[in-house]
C-alpha cells in the first residue's frame, strides 16, 4: 500500500485533507486565554513564558499594571518611556527562531498601522507639551510619568499593553501557527528595559522603583473536526516582525540603508524607522522637513518605485494611511505594501537584490551619534 500523502505546514505534517479553509472558518471558535498573571521579573531582566499548546495562535496580547515610585528627587524620563519598557519581545515557535524580535514602542506602532486601535483625542503630555493625537496611546491605558517631561517625587500607577501579531491577518490567519501538537515549541521571552535607560543617569536604579505584574493572554482558534479527521486552515506562511539598529551610519544628506535578511520566498509588507539622535538620552528625530530631505526606498542598481518629497510628505501619508500621526511624537516614518492593497504591492525579497532604505538627513539637522532603528514585516514560506 503506497503512503499516505501529507504536506509539511511550519514544520509539522498534516495529511492534505485536513486543509480546508472553508470548512475551518465556518466551524471554528475564537478563544481569549491568560497564560500568565504574575510578578513581573524586574527592569533589566528577561521574563520567559511557555504558551501553552494548543489550537492555531493568532495574536498575543501584553499587559503590565503596576506603580512606579520616585524617591527623594525628581526624574526626567527618557522617550524609551513607557512603551520601550520592553526592550524586546523575542517569539520562536516549532524551531523557526525570532518570529517576533521588536521593541516595544514598535509594537505599539505596529498595532496603529493594522487599525486595530485610535489614540485619537488621548491626551498625554511628552516633551514637556500637551499632545493629544500620535500618543500611540489608548484612554484605558496609564502612563504614570510622562517622557522627556520632569516628574516629582511620588508614586504614580502605571497601566500599558502590546499586541504581538503572531498572525499578519487576525481574519484569514496568515502566518498563524498550529500549536496542537506535543513537538511544538512556542517560547516568549520578554526583556524588560533597565532603569538607566528608560529614565537616564548612573543613579537611576537607587532613584526610581517600577513594582507590577506582567499579564500574558492569547488569543487562539479551535480545530474542528469532521468524520474524525481534524479541519485547518492554509498555514504554508511564517509572519515575522523584526527590528534592526545601526549606530553611526547616517550623516547630513542621502544615506542609503541596506536591509537585511533578504532571500527567496520572503515577501516584504511593510518597512518602518526612527532616527535617534543626540548626546545620552537620545531622542527620536522629528518627522519634520527641516530635519528630513527625500525619503524613499531602492534596490538593484539605482531603482526607486517609491519616493517622498521630504519628511513631513511622508508623514502624511502615513497618518492618511494609518488613521494615527505616528510620526508627531515618536518620529517615526514607513514606507507601506500592505493596507491598502493586501498582498498585491508587496514587495518580493527574493527579485529585488540590494533592497535598501534612501534616508536623507536636511542640512537644518543637528546629529550627534545618530543610530537608525528599523523594523521589517515580512511573510515567508514555512
Amino acid at each position: 500500500m503506497a503512503p499516505t500523502a501529507v504536506v509539511a505546514f511550519q514544520g509539522i505534517a498534516v495529511p492534505p485533507e485536513a486543509v480546508n479553509p472553508k470548512a475551518f472558518f465556518a466551524n471554528t471558535r475564537r478563544k481569549r486565554d491568560v497564560e500568565v498573571a504574575r510578578t513581573f521579573a524586574g527592569l533589566g531582566a528577561t521574563d520567559p513564558v511557555e504558551i501553552r499548546k494548543s489550537d492555531i495562535l493568532s495574536a498575543i496580547r501584553l499587559r503590565f499594571v503596576g506603580t512606579i515610585t520616585i524617591v527623594g528627587t525628581t526624574v526626567k524620563p527618557t522617550m524609551r518611556w513607557p512603551y520601550d519598557l520592553l526592550r524586546s519581545v523575542r517569539f520562536t515557535a516549532n524551531g523557526q527562531s525570532n518570529l517576533v524580535n521588536v521593541s516595544g514602542l514598535k509594537l505599539k506602532v505596529r498595532e496603529f498601522m493594522r487599525q486595530s486601535a485610535t489614540d485619537r483625542g488621548v491626551a498625554r503630555k511628552a516633551g514637556g507639551a500637551d499632545v493629544t493625537q500620535g500618543t500611540l496611546s489608548k484612554a484605558a491605558e496609564s502612563w504614570g510619568v510622562n517622557p522627556d517631561t520632569t516628574a516629582a517625587a511620588g508614586t504614580y500607577d502605571v497601566d500599558l499593553d502590546w499586541l504581538v501579531p503572531i498572525a499578519e491577518d487576525e481574519r484569514d490567519l496568515a502566518g498563524a501557527i498550529f500549536a496542537q501538537t506535543s513537538t511544538q515549541d512556542l517560547v516568549l521571552n520578554l526583556d524588560w528595559n533597565d532603569a538607566g535607560s528608560l529614565f537616564g543617569g548612573t543613579d537611576a536604579s537607587n532613584t526610581v522603583a517600577l513594582v507590577g505584574k506582567l499579564i500574558v493572554e492569547t488569543e487562539k482558534f479551535s480545530i474542528p473536526s469532521d468524520a474524525g479527521h481534524l479541519i485547518v486552515p492554509d498555514l504554508s506562511l511564517f509572519h515575522s516582525l523584526i527590528e534592526s539598529r545601526l549606530s553611526g551610519a547616517l550623516a547630513i544628506g542621502q544615506n542609503e540603508v541596506r536591509l537585511s535578511g533578504q532571500g527567496a520566498g520572503r515577501q516584504l509588507l511593510r518597512v518602518f524607522y526612527q532616527v535617534w539622535n543626540g548626546a545620552s538620552p537620545q531622542k527620536p528625530l522629528a518627522a519634520t522637513d527641516d530635519n528630513y530631505g527625500v525619503q524613499s526606498w531602492r534596490y538593484g542598481s539605482n531603482e526607486t518605485p517609491e519616493t517622498f518629497n521630504d519628511g513631513r510628505s511622508m508623514r502624511l501619508e502615513n497618518e492618511n494611511t494609518y488613521g494615527t500621526d505616528i510620526g508627531g511624537v515618536w518620529g517615526v516614518l514607513a514606507h507601506e505594501f500592505n493596507v491598502i492593497s493586501a498582498f498585491r504591492d508587496t514587495v518580493d525579497m527574493g527579485k529585488t537584490a540590494e533592497l535598501r532604505l534612501l534616508v536623507s538627513i536636511a542640512s537644518g539637522a543637528s546629529l550627534t551619534n545618530p543610530a537608525i532603528e528599523y523594523v521589517q514585516e515580512t511573510m515567508f514560506i514555512a
